[in-house]
């Protein structure tokens, strides 16, 4: 009571209490732990993608090795544009262009090489593709 008989006014400052706190600040902290695994997790995933499609590039050029042994071991010379096509077509390539002469064989093959994409959401399957000029002459290595 104050000296005039009434009631005086005090002025605290509250604070609350430390389990309070916790109920406040935990699902921040839930949220924010929720998205750095999720940050995480994608930058992982990325780059299991660029891995795969590296590979299925690289896959395309050993294709196309192949293609051109097989080419070359071919009887009688260079084959005819059809024996080419079908070489291409068993190396999971498709013929694009085809030039030959006495001395060389020209062709254009575009080979295909098949790689899978992972996401939060499911599994993609991607088919990349690259295109190579090959140039056989004889009795050239």
């Amino acid at each position: 009571m104050s000296d005039h008989g009434t009631v005086a006014r005090q002025h605290r400052v509250t604070v609350p209490a430390p389990g309070c706190l916790i109920a406040l600040l935990a699902p921040i902290v839930a949220v924010l732990i929720a998205a750095l695994v999720l940050i995480v997790m994608h930058h992982r995933q990325q780059r299991a993608n660029e891995r795969n499609e590296s590979e299925a590039l690289n896959r395309t050029a050993a294709l196309a090795r192949s293609y051109a042994r097989d080419v070359l071991a071919a009887p009688n010379g260079f084959p005819d544009r059809e024996a080419v096509r079908g070489i291409a077509e068993r190396h999971d390539g498709r013929l694009i262009s085809y030039a030959r002469s006495e001395r060389s064989l020209t062709t254009t093959v575009r080979f295909f090489g098949e790689y899978k994409d992972t996401s939060m959401f499911g599994v993609s399957y991607f088919r990349t593709h690259r295109c190579y000029s090959i140039v056989l002459r004889k009795e050239a290595e």
